[in-house]
């Protein structure tokens, strides 16, 4: 069973920055692909930003050029910087690990609000 906490979510204003970060705990951190996805109300989920395990990343075109995903396999952690805010990126954001062999292995946290203000 895998735990991920996340964490540096907050208040900022338009054009602001905010890191979060998702901690990772009761598994083999590196062999998964980790991503960050967000759910704002009235809206569907979102997948915001993907890195594998080899580091490889994918972005929405949403926040292509404004947010960076990375991560710290001997940490178990794994990051998303997010540049020039904008409102629209209200939401609640999620860490999730994925790992597929035969069967599908996912995990999610448990949140973390990023709330933009105009």
């Amino acid at each position: 069973q895998v735990h991920l906490v996340e964490s540096g979510g907050g208040l900022v204003q338009a054009g602001g920055s905010l890191t979060l970060s998702c901690a990772a705990s009761g598994g083999i951190f590196s062999i998964f692909t980790m991503s960050w996805y967000r759910l704002a109300p009235g809206k569907q989920r979102e997948l915001v930003a993907t890195i594998t395990s080899g580091g490889i990343t994918n972005y929405a075109d949403s926040v292509k050029g404004r947010f960076t995903i990375s991560r710290e396999n001997a940490k178990n952690t794994v990051g998303l910087q997010m540049n020039s805010l904008k409102p629209e990126d209200t939401a609640v954001y999620y860490c999730n690990a994925r790992f597929v062999l035969g069967s599908s292995y996912e995990y999610w946290g448990q949140g973390t609000q990023v709330t933009v203000s105009s």
